[in-house]
């Protein structure tokens, strides 16, 4: 934009009613991955909707800053979904760290004492972590998504278990490596080691037989259910027929949840440290899973768009394309069951202007990248150079993850400008704080903008793409410099969608928006940033506005 950041602010802070949540209605257009706004939130860090479940496992307040356990939970989840923040904010699937049951104690890998707060340290992959919640509530917290039009991605975990603690033990050997930590220097020292020290890495590519873990056994005696889980695993490698090696133990346990909720896909974590074939292989058993679970629950589906995956392979840049060399070994990782790829060179190309990126990423998406899609991103819970680390351009922020060919990825707090940087927290730790709901109901000054002004831009650019898929998903042209405008246009049979978009638009005056070759004139198309609609003549619109943004699409 060519406004001053102050001129912003104030321009913002005429507008600040937090409007109530309407029902949701099922969207005109059809739902696409390639368009999904994805809200990905770690759920100890979100909402505490249990303070019961605070303290499971004997897990105690001993961490270092920001690496305990901070009372998160599905409840809390549940309760915001229904209370309308995600539909306010047009986000049309939940992204979850992992629920499985962690390791209980704590351990230090040089940043101070952690837990397992983020979910990435399974110690049981079949049962949920007490601290987020019950089976029951996991269900819950799925169901009230489907039944509010959003789809729920679990991140699974298929290249290692949790660290060893003096309360978890280490898996038998057969089943994981505990060393060398990987270097890094070709396919096979990215794959066949350790991510770090202490972090058992999982046996993934051996098709040898391996026994259930004692302590895996003695667990589920105990809690009762031993016998019903050999059954079931019994029952599993009979119908499949594949050998009871790791990583089908591994896939069972996995599409379970699938089979259990109906949840709608995975976001596979590590992925370039296992064997490019495990995961179609995940994919195949977790499809069958989601169908059975449609099959069961007619009435819970949404539609039948079939089950999905996004790819955490680190470093990915969308212009890899689908070519991502490990070092000697080139990978086609949609081939390999991935419906899109988390792009982590957007926060770099996001310096650019909003035409470099937006066309860059149409002709990438277009053309070498056609049949599948990227998951964008600005900040995440591990990527320590995030966009705009510091919140101070938070409405540009918005303007290019939200308007960006491909799927966006909002982090919790992106679009509250949750800080980032927290003193006193090592590492990934600073950024993951709590979320930022007093800072929300507050409307707190950040910088030159208030919290609750950030969020309502956000907002309105986020169910502008709700209900166009063609934001995302569409072909990108450039109408016209300045005021910066670009049409979108997408196809799917028999169904189009078009959109126009302007950015940089002055405030002393409405503008006249060029839409020649979008909108016919005479039609009513409608701003969905202001709310307010109007009719096209000579090619062009104008709003009774005085917005710096535009976004029209057809009444």
């Amino acid at each position: 934009m060519k406004l001053s950041a102050l001129a912003v602010s104030l321009l913002f802070a005429l507008n600040t009613a937090h409007a109530a949540p309407a029902p949701w209605a099922a969207p005109t257009k059809p739902f696409v991955w390639e368009n999904a706004t994805v809200y990905f939130l770690l759920t100890d860090r979100f909402n505490n909707g249990n303070p019961d479940n605070d303290h499971a496992y004997g897990r105690k307040d001993d961490a270092a800053k920001l690496r305990g356990f901070m009372g998160g939970d599905f409840a809390g989840i549940t309760a915001k979904i229904k209370e309308g923040y995600f539909a306010e904010l047009g986000v049309t699937a939940l992204w979850i760290t992992p629920p499985v049951e962690q390791i209980h104690a704590g351990t230090d890998e040089g940043t101070g004492k952690s837990y397992g707060f983020h979910g990435y340290w399974a110690r049981d992959f079949t049962a949920i972590d007490a601290n987020l919640g019950t089976e029951d509530e996991l269900r819950t917290l799925v169901d009230t998504a489907h039944a509010h039009g959003m789809r729920v991605l679990f991140d699974v975990v298929l290249n290692h278990t949790g660290p060893v603690t003096e309360s978890d033990p280490v898996w038998p050997a057969d089943w994981v490596r505990t060393g060398p930590t990987c270097t890094y220097k070709d396919a096979r020292t990215t794959i066949d080691c350790t991510l770090v020290k202490n972090l058992p890495d999982i046996r993934t590519g051996d098709n040898k037989p391996v026994a259930l873990p004692p302590a895996l056994v003695e667990k589920w005696k105990r809690e009762g259910r031993y016998e019903r889980e050999v059954q079931e695993l019994d029952a599993f490698f009979k119908r499949t027929g594949y050998p009871r090696a790791p990583r089908y133990y591994l896939m069972k346990w996995h599409a379970d949840w699938v089979r259990k909720f109906g949840v709608d896909g995975f976001r596979a974590d590590t992925v370039k440290h296992t064997e490019p074939g495990v995961w179609k292989e995940l994919k195949k058993v977790a499809s069958v899973a989601f169908e059975d679970w449609k099959k069961a629950n007619p009435s819970k589906k949404l539609d039948d768009t079939p089950f999905y995956m996004t790819a955490e392979v680190y470093n990915y840049a969308i212009q890899h394309g689908r070519a991502f060399d490990l070092g000697g070994l080139t990978v086609d990782y949609p081939a390999q069951g991935f419906d899109s790829m988390i792009n982590f060179a957007m926060k770099t190309d996001a310096v650019e202007s909003y035409e470099k990126l937006f066309s860059t990423y149409s002709e990438a998406l277009q053309g070498p990248m056609k049949g599948t899609s990227v998951l964008n991103y600005l900040s995440s819970h591990d990527d320590g150079q995030p966009y705009d680390a510091l919140r101070q351009r938070p409405y540009e922020t918005a303007n290019k993850l939200l308007l960006a060919p491909g799927a966006a990825q909002i982090y919790y707090g992106d679009e509250t400008a949750r800080l980032l940087q927290i003193e006193g927290a090592q590492g990934d730790a600073t950024l993951r704080s709590f979320m930022n709901w007093d800072e929300l109901a507050a409307n707190t000054q950040r910088g030159l903008n208030r919290v609750r002004d950030v969020r309502e831009h956000w907002a309105k650019l986020g169910r502008f793409r709700q209900a166009h898929p063609a934001v995302g998903a569409g072909v990108h042209r450039m109408i016209q410099h300045y005021p910066y405008t670009f049409k979108r246009t997408w196809e799917k049979g028999e169904v189009t969608d078009r959109v126009v978009v302007a950015l940089g638009l002055p405030t002393d005056k409405p503008t006249a928006v060029p839409v020649t070759g979008v909108f016919l004139d005479g039609q009513t198309v409608r701003d969905w940033y202001s709310g307010k609609t109007a009719i096209v003549k000579g090619g062009k619109v104008q709003f009774d506005a005085r917005n710096p943004v535009v976004l029209i699409g057809q009444e």
